[in-house]
């Protein structure tokens, strides 16, 4: 549960700290001090996606910051030990979680999780196991077709989890292997010219025979040869320089003897000079050998040579202008005959494919009927259960019914869910997104949380003005259902019905205030003639009329009953 949040800055709250703790916590305002502005920031703080319009007015950022009581152990733990975050134990059962927001004037958001910075989508995923938020925009999702049918599922329980999970498997692994039957199937002449013009490919590679590198070795020795004579030119004068073979003085010579004339002395220094001139020495008959061997290299290569390497070169180029490099040729040499294997395969991967998607087909069938069978025994009960709390909500004529008929295959089954409002004796039950008031939407959605509670509890319950178009008798049973609902989670209400009010064990009130240049809100905790006080401005608009104090005392007596 969330024990305690604090707002800076978020649209007309200047600052303010919300003691929340356990049980049920409603929070009233006057219209535009702010109330919304609670679930605006708890928003924040669950990951939703923020509004720089949120920021108060002249502030550079708004910030929301809630700390939290979780299980040392179990989903959060992981996940904020994944976000590198930190729990605070406080014993064996419970831990503190430190949360908070900040979103600047710009659009721009920061948050963080444990105190290490996270990304917004960890608060997602907190908010997952945390928090289910009810509003007015949430009342209209409840007559989606989806939303029903995820109320019937989180009510089936484990039943509808595990035969939900089973149809899930085979339904993903039958489309894929209906996918590539059919990718098969419908691009089979495509498949054929590919594999057609990749045995060409493979043969001209073959016939080739193409090394790594051997266009560049071709093009330097093609260079070579176009340039024999100027290059034996080149290497004789080299070679003579370093070698005479006219029995005239060479370099290797010349060294010899500028050695052995250093070494005839005993100076050091010149001694050391001596071992560069013997290196140097080697090094000018190693230059000269060389040189020999590059030229007999040209005297052996002639014209014959030359026109051999053109016609490899031209041979070469074939390739490189059908597959863009020499690289890429032998790439496709390498992996284009498993590729074709794969494309000569079509016949056989086809007849393989569509007997194993008839079979998962079989399976996925049984899957099916299986995940239907649970639902239309979950939806009786659902079913049953929600009337009998609809008759607790001053709705005692109401019958609510879920209706599991064959639908569209999905993801998620077969089945279409409905859920289906008979408000008086008599009426045809017809869907909620079609036969049901506001007020009465209000309810059925209560109804059905406190309903799927007892299979499917979560840690807090967020209700923005649940109560919006109901009063009197309706809206006193909403608050006694609320209260319930306290007993086994915690519940936030924005409530502006004092008889919702009236049920609540923390009572938290947001106030405006004007300064005649600034309008701030704050929250205050009431208790005793402050609270009684507010319940008579939500009865009657006045804080100090006997009449409504009295009513006042009388609601909240309710709530000791």
């Amino acid at each position: 549960m969330i024990e305690e949040m604090r707002l800076r800055d978020l649209g007309v709250i200047a600052e303010a700290i919300l003691p929340i703790g356990p049980g049920f916590t409603a929070i009233t305002g006057e219209t535009g001090a702010g109330k919304t502005m609670v679930v605006t920031g708890l928003g924040l703080l669950l990951g939703q996606r923020a509004d720089s319009g949120a920021v108060r007015a002249g502030a550079t950022q708004a910030s929301v910051a809630g700390v939290w009581l979780v299980p040392p152990t179990g989903r959060v733990a992981d996940t904020v030990d994944e976000a590198g975050g930190e729990l605070e134990p406080l014993d064996d059962e419970r831990s503190e979680l430190y949360v908070s927001r900040t979103l600047t004037a710009e659009g721009r958001s920061r948050a963080s999780v444990g105190g290490r910075a996270a990304p917004a989508g960890v608060l997602a995923e907190l908010a997952e196991a945390l928090v289910v938020v009810h509003g007015q925009s949430d009342q209209l999702r409840l007559k989606s077709t989806a939303a029903q049918r995820d109320a019937l599922d989180r009510f089936g329980g484990k039943p509808v989890a595990q035969a939900q999970d089973r149809y899930r498997r085979l339904f993903d692994s039958w489309r894929e292997r209906d996918a590539a039957l059919r990718d098969l199937v419908d691009n089979r002449d495509r498949r054929q010219a590919e594999a057609a013009d990749l045995r060409e490919a493979l043969a001209l590679i073959e016939a080739a025979d193409p090394q790594p590198n051997e266009d560049s070795e071709l093009n330097e020795r093609a260079e070579r040869l176009a340039n024999a004579e100027e290059l034996r030119l080149a290497a004789s004068l080299a070679h003579s320089a370093l070698s005479s073979d006219e029995g005239g003085p060479d370099i290797a010579a010349l060294a010899a003897e500028a050695r052995r004339a250093v070494e005839r002395t005993a100076d050091a220094t010149l001694l050391t000079i001596a071992e560069g001139i013997a290196d140097l020495g080697y090094r000018a008959a190693d230059l000269a050998a060389q040189l020999s061997s590059y030229l007999a290299d040209l005297d052996e290569a002639g014209p014959h040579e030359l026109a051999a390497v053109e016609e490899r070169r031209a041979a070469l180029a074939t390739l490189i202008r059908a597959h863009g490099s020499l690289d890429a040729a032998l790439e496709l040499w390498n992996t284009g005959s498993l590729r074709l294997a794969e494309l000569e395969d079509d016949g056989e991967r086809v007849d393989r494919l569509t007997a194993e998607r008839d079979a998962i087909r079989v399976e996925l069938d049984e899957a099916a009927d299986a995940l239907t069978s649970v639902r239309v025994k979950a939806a009786e009960r659902l079913g049953a259960a929600v009337t009998a709390e609809l008759h607790a909500l001053a709705m005692p004529d109401a019958r609510l019914e879920v209706a599991v008929t064959p639908g569209a295959e999905s993801t998620h089954g077969r089945d279409d869910v409905a859920i289906l409002l008979a408000p008086h004796p008599g009426a045809e039950p017809r869907s909620v997104s079609r036969g049901a008031s506001g007020g009465e939407l209000s309810r059925v959605m209560l109804a059905i949380e406190v309903v799927i509670s007892a299979t499917d509890p979560v840690p807090t319950f967020v209700f923005d003005e649940v109560d919006a178009g109901i009063g009197g008798a309706a809206a006193i049973e909403v608050g006694r259902r609320l209260a319930q609902l306290a007993q086994t989670s915690q519940v936030i209400a924005v409530t502006h019905l004092a008889q919702v009010a009236a049920f609540a064990n923390n009572h938290l009130s947001v106030v405006k205030s004007n300064d005649g240049q600034v309008t701030a809100s704050s929250v205050r905790t009431l208790a005793g003639a402050e609270r009684e006080a507010e319940m008579a401005r939500l009865l009657s608009g006045l804080t100090d009329s006997d009449a409504a104090l009295v009513h006042a005392r009388e609601l909240l007596a309710l709530r000791e009953d």
